[in-house]
Order: structure tokens, then C-alpha cells, then sequence
């Protein structure tokens, strides 16, 4: 039995649900690790970790702001549909990234850990909402519609936009956690690169 494109492009009510709660909750708990250990990461959620380092504001709430210009492009590019996922997603994100701390702490996190392992449930989160026509807003709206429209691999597209955001962050961490960070943004790209290939996975016997 083979599944086409199609049918495989086809996700059921609770299926999207389900997505949405994973996924965001992967990123979420990535994030978590990174605030612990004061790195950062890039698009939109980078920027608003450094803003967060520099101005103490919770970063759930500097996230959500960050991302209102981009609804406007998700609309005019991708559609309703995928722009108000994406609004759900970045809420539950910046909730979470709230929560998480009341129901788990660390008497110990190391920073390369942290990097990796928040780094790949980062790019796993996005690729569960990727899958499911879902952006974690910022350049990942921008990112998703250029593969979808030119063949850019999002990935790609997005470790560029992050290694400038990295460059930026040079001026508010110091050297050793932007080189950790940058780790993460690698890991959290390639995880895209790889896996998040049109019609890579869509048929199989």
C-alpha cells in the first residue's frame, strides 16, 4: 500500500491538537534549559532571550510581542489557517515558557548539554508544527514560505538568519555562551535540513 501525497498531507482535529501541545511543548522545554543556562538562540525566540537577559522581562512576554508584525505576512503568504496555528503556537509557547519552571528545577545543567539537547528539542518542535502547517512565528513564518515557494530549505535559511542574531548576541553574552549557542542553532537547524524535505517522507510501502 502506498500513501500519496495527498492523503499523507491530510491530519485529523486531534492529530493537529496533539501536534501543536508536542511541539510546542519540545520547543518550550528547550528553551527552558537555554534561560537556565543563559544562552540564546536565534530568530524571533533568540531576540527575545537577549532582550529578556538585558532588560529582565519575562521572556514569554517579549516573545508574543516580537512575533505580532509577522501575522500579517502569515496571512498574506501562507493563509489563515497556517497563521492562526502559528498564533496558537506562539501563545502556548510563551505560557509554557512560564509554567515549565514551576514543575521542574536544576541543581545542575551543564551549558553544553543544555546547548545540545535544547538546541535538538527546539528543532524537533518546529519540525512536529512544520509537519502540521505550523510556524513558531518570527522567521520561521519566513523560512517555511520560501521553501514552500522557491525550494530554500527552511533550515538552511534559517541557521543564516540565526548566526546573525548570534553575532548580535556577542554584544550582551559572553564569547563562551554565544559559541555554546551557536551549537544549538546548529543542531536545531540540521535537525530541519534533514528531515523537513518536501516529499521526502510522503511515500513509503
Amino acid at each position: 500500500m502506498t500513501i500519496t501525497e495527498e492523503s499523507a498531507s491530510r491530519h485529523r482535529l486531534y492529530e493537529d491538537v496533539l501536534a501543536l501541545l508536542i511541539g510546542t511543548g519540545f520547543a518550550a522545554l528547550g528553551l527552558t534549559f537555554y534561560t537556565q543556562t543563559h544562552l540564546t538562540t536565534g530568530s524571533a525566540a533568540g531576540l527575545a532571550l537577549l532582550l529578556q537577559y538585558m532588560t529582565g522581562y519575562g521572556f514569554g512576554t517579549i516573545f508574543f510581542v516580537i512575533n505580532l508584525p509577522f501575522y500579517a505576512f502569515a496571512v498574506a503568504r501562507m493563509g489563515w489557517p497556517f497563521a492562526v496555528r502559528t498564533f496558537i503556537a506562539v501563545v502556548l509557547i510563551s505560557a509554557m515558557s512560564r509554567i515549565f519552571p514551576l514543575f521542574i528545577g536544576f541543581s545542575h545543567l551543564d551549558p553544553l548539554f543544555a546547548a545540545f539537547v535544547g538546541g535538538g528539542l527546539q528543532g524537533m518542535g518546529l519540525l512536529i508544527l512544520a509537519r502540521h502547517r505550523t510556524g513558531l512565528g518570527g522567521f520561521s513564518i519566513l523560512a517555511l514560505y520560501l521553501q514552500d515557494r522557491y525550494g530554500i530549505r527552511a533550515g538552511y535559511f534559517q541557521l543564516a538568519v540565526d548566526l546573525v542574531i548570534l553575532l548580535i548576541a556577542l554584544t550582551v553574552l559572553t564569547l563562551p555562551q554565544v559559541v555554546l549557542s551557536v551549537i544549538g542553532a546548529v543542531m536545531f537547524n540540521m535537525i530541519l535540513a534533514i528531515n523537513h524535505r518536501p516529499g521526502r517522507y510522503v511515500g513509503m510501502s
